[in-house]
C-alpha cells in the first residue's frame, strides 16, 4: 500500500469511498468540498492506494494554531488493516512538520466504533462545545 497527495484523477473513487463510509451528507457536496481543498493545503489531502485502487483517504488542515482531520475513510471491505491509523500517522507527521502542536477532529456521538478508533490511536474528547456557522449551503 502507498500514501500519496491526492490527485484531480482520484475523484470519483474519493467520493465513492466517503459515500460507501456515510460520510458525505446532502449540505456538504463532496466534490465541492474536494475543489475548496484543492485550493488551500492540498498536499495534506491523502489518499491511500494499494493495486491501483484507493482504499483510504483524508483531509487534513492547519490554521496556526491547531490542526485538522477531515473525511478520514477506509473502504469497508479494507477496515481493521490499520490503513486509517497509517492515513492520520502520515497527516500527524506532515503536521508536525509544519509546527503543529495539536491535532483536532470532530465525530458524530453515536458513531461509536469511529470514536473507539480514535481513542485507541490516542484522542479523548475534550471538553468544548462544537459550534458552527454556515456561509454557504452546498444543497440550496
Amino acid at each position: 500500500m502507498e500514501i500519496r497527495p491526492f490527485v484531480e484523477a482520484d475523484e470519483a473513487a474519493v467520493v465513492a469511498l466517503w459515500t460507501e463510509a456515510g460520510l458525505v451528507r446532502p449540505w456538504n457536496d463532496p466534490r465541492k468540498d474536494i475543489a475548496r481543498k484543492l485550493r488551500v493545503q492540498r498536499e495534506l489531502f491523502l489518499v491511500a492506494v494499494d493495486g491501483g485502487v484507493i482504499v483510504g483517504a483524508v483531509m487534513g488542515g492547519y490554521d496556526g494554531h491547531r490542526g485538522w482531520v477531515n473525511y478520514l475513510a477506509v473502504a469497508t471491505n479494507r477496515r481493521r488493516q490499520r490503513i486509517g491509523a497509517a492515513l492520520l500517522a502520515e497527516v500527524e507527521r506532515l503536521l508536525r512538520a509544519l509546527g503543529c502542536p495539536k491535532l483536532n477532529l470532530q465525530v458524530r456521538r453515536s458513531n461509536r466504533e469511529v470514536v473507539a478508533f480514535y481513542e485507541a490511536l490516542g484522542f479523548v474528547e475534550d471538553d468544548v462545545v462544537s459550534l458552527g456557522k454556515r456561509f454557504e449551503r452546498d444543497d440550496a
